[in-house]
């Protein structure tokens, strides 16, 4: 399952350190080897306070951790290479590789359809793509737009 919405923090430069160490400890909890997948979205859009504060939270909670395989991922853009994070985590770097809107098109409309003979509810998700899913994307965010 994708990540719901207490397991993502989108990242700007006002996110403060308790809500950054509170995605932390969720991720390294004994609770969260119920598949939840936490994420820290833009993570290179924390200050350096913050960005150390990250560091030091993940590190010392992973050596106290009891779940050898957690899921954390931190999101940062790649062109951020003044980025505190980026150099802290730099061990884990994955790259992703670019694909073109056609073939994430494709990728998404094959992988994210609504099983045959659903519940009504899941129905709703039917028109007009038969996908489960759906992204909103809003110039002025929080608006309700």
């Amino acid at each position: 399952p994708l990540p719901t919405c207490d397991e993502v923090l989108v990242c700007t430069p006002d996110t403060e350190e308790e809500e950054v160490e509170l995605i932390v400890r969720r991720a390294l909890s004994s609770d969260s080897q119920n598949q939840k997948i936490y994420c820290l979205l833009g993570a290179e859009k924390l200050v350096y306070k913050v960005s150390k504060q990250l560091e030091s939270h993940f590190f010392r909670l992973l050596q106290s951790s009891t779940v050898p395989d957690y899921k954390f991922i931190i999101f940062c853009n790649a062109k951020a290479h003044d980025s505190y994070v980026i150099t802290a985590f730099d061990t884990y770097k994955v790259t992703i590789p670019c694909y073109s809107e056609t073939e994430i098109q494709a990728y998404l409309s094959t992988h994210l359809k609504v099983p045959c003979g659903t519940a009504p509810v899941a129905q709703a998700f039917e028109e007009p793509y038969q996908q489960n899913m759906k992204f909103i994307f809003s110039d002025q965010a929080g608006m309700g737009r």
